[in-house]
């Protein structure tokens, strides 16, 4: 039997449509042996239900499926895989792979803030506002105790303060944080409430002190007072080691300035060394103190040789150092100022007495009378 071209080309297309076929069934059916829903032994959502593309891989048009509520932020959960299984099944999901899983975890995402974190931000948020000082010397009494926030992963943003008010009579703030997210939600607010004081470091006694006691080191702490308390007077650790307390002082009390002096080198009624020291001369004493003082004091001291008190300057320990008696000058007697001649001019009688012959034959010659500057003697037209 001939065959006709048109019958030939007709077969071949025929055989060609067929193996196609078959070709395309075997792929599908290899791509659904791979495609095969598995059950995932870690779960992670960020949202607060758990859907059933979160539990399998190769979930389909299912994938959207809510099955579960999600843990709380930050938390695990545990679901067994009968549970899970059976929530599948609800929805037509058959045939999934257990890879013998007897259960599952489901972790909740959220972004964590601590409670130092938020102090340390309210702090930021109150510094240098309305006579406060640096946020690292305020000390934050919460009207609730803080604890670690945990936010939905979405809030990315950062802590930004939107109001910050602070009473400065009463020590009170009120601080209100926004938070940006990723969605287009409004942003998150926190707000805390509390007091605020502003601290120093001060020098602290650990035990009590009398008067004229010197401080040693194991006296001494270093903690942070409120700044009211301590003032502009307060003294460092090592400021305050080695000191004498000026007055009586209690344990725990903040030192200023004002309870501290140098420490006594000489006390009252001590056995001391006088010195006494010039050029090429070195000489010692014994002395008692009649008072005590500070090295550059001006001391009383006895001498013991002479039994007499003399003042002299506290330089050690036990040590006075007296300087010799400056010379007395003599007294000086108020000499009289000359007193000068009167001249010619001042005195015109004396002309006049010239003018006059001697008395050699008078009595009065022997006895001449002196006649006082500016007298106005009568006399003759003749002795002039």
């Amino acid at each position: 039997m001939i065959m006709t071209s048109a019958m030939r080309s007709l077969l071949l297309a025929s055989a060609l449509l067929a193996a196609a076929a078959t070709a395309a069934l075997g792929q599908a059916q290899r791509d659904e042996v791979i495609a095969s829903p598995t059950l995932r032994a870690n779960v992670t959502v960020s949202s607060d239900v758990v859907r059933i593309g979160d539990v399998i891989d190769n979930a389909g048009p299912t994938a959207q499926i809510a099955i579960y509520r999600a843990p709380d932020l930050g938390t695990v959960g545990t679901l067994s895989t009968a549970q899970v299984i059976a929530a599948l099944r609800q929805h037509q999901v058959i045939g999934v792979d257990t890879r013998e899983l007897k259960s599952i975890t489901v972790t909740r995402l959220s972004r964590s803030i601590d409670s130092k974190d938020i102090e340390n931000q309210v702090a930021q948020a109150l510094e240098n506002r309305h006579g406060l000082g640096a946020a690292a010397n305020l000390s934050l009494t919460f009207d609730r105790e803080v604890q670690g926030l945990q936010l939905d992963a979405s809030n990315t943003g950062a802590l930004q303060p939107v109001a910050a008010r602070f009473d400065a009579r009463s020590g009170r703030f009120d601080v209100t944080f926004a938070i940006g997210n990723d969605s287009n939600v409004s942003a998150t607010k926190l707000r805390f409430t509390g007091s605020a004081v502003e601290t120093v470091e001060a020098a602290v006694l650990v035990r009590g002190v009398e008067r004229n006691e010197v401080l040693k080191s194991s006296d001494v702490v270093v903690e942070r007072r409120p700044k009211a308390e301590v003032g502009n007077d307060g003294v460092t650790r090592d400021r305050a080691v080695g000191m004498q307390s000026r007055r009586q002082l209690r344990a725990g009390q903040a030192i200023r300035n004002a309870d501290l002096a140098k420490p006594d080198l000489v006390t009252r009624d001590q056995a001391v060394t006088l010195i006494y020291e010039t050029a090429g001369l070195y000489l010692t004493l014994r002395g008692k103190a009649i008072e005590g003082g500070t090295e550059g004091d001006v001391v009383n001291v006895i001498n013991l040789q002479s039994k007499r008190t003399v003042s002299g300057v506290v330089v050690g320990r036990g040590q006075v150092a007296v300087s010799a008696p400056s010379p007395r000058l003599p007294a000086q007697v108020e000499t009289p100022a000359p007193t000068l001649a009167p001249t010619r001019e001042s005195l015109p009688s004396e002309k006049i007495s010239q003018a006059r012959p001697p008395l050699t034959d008078s009595p009065a010659a022997t006895s001449p009378v002196a006649l006082a500057a500016n007298d106005h003697v009568p006399v003759s037209r003749k002795a002039e």
